[in-house]
């Protein structure tokens, strides 16, 4: 079956719980904390919603293989990339790839000239993708103080260059 694409629903949870703790299972000491820091998955659809940004899955065969999801414009003009999962049969396709391709594309719709992330300072694989992609580590982090301890760092991306950037602010003005 060929996976597809799709907008989060609440019926996404057991799918996505078992995603996440997949991939944290790929690192000691990284932990879900559905009480805490991970709670969006528990009702991810109401989740979106309240906060007013997409979220979507891919499915396959009725398996959610993957998950990203994006902020709302922030006034500074940035869309924070969240949630971006991918099950280990499906990575090395292309598909991570894709998806964050579907969350600049959603910032660009919505006027954000760059978008942000957080990402768990024991991912190297991701990161290495988030480098690859063009993001720049911006030497930020930030302990969060759950139950895996998790420091994370920040990458960003401009979606615009210089020239643009100085159009966008002159029409703004």
């Amino acid at each position: 079956m060929t996976p597809y694409l799709r907008t989060v629903r609440n019926e996404d949870r057991d799918g996505l719980i078992e995603l996440v703790a997949a991939a944290f299972d790929e690192y000691p000491g990284c932990v879900l904390d559905l009480d805490g820091l991970d709670a969006d998955l528990l009702a991810p659809g109401d989740e979106a919603a309240q906060r007013g940004s997409p979220w979507w899955v891919v499915s396959e065969a009725g398996r959610v293989v993957a998950t990203i999801g994006a902020g709302p414009a922030r006034s500074d003009g940035h869309v924070e990339l969240k949630r971006l999962y991918v099950a280990d049969d499906q990575r090395r396709r292309g598909l991570a790839t894709t998806l964050v391709q579907l969350v600049e594309h959603h910032a660009r719709t919505v006027g954000a000239t760059a978008v942000d992330l957080w990402s768990d300072e024991r991912f190297a694989a991701a990161h290495a993708l988030y480098e690859r992609l063009g993001y720049v580590d911006t030497a930020e982090r930030r302990d969060l103080d759950d139950p895996s301890d998790t420091t994370e760092r920040r990458y960003r991306r401009d979606l615009v260059g210089t020239r643009e950037r100085t159009l966008v602010a002159a029409a703004a003005s």
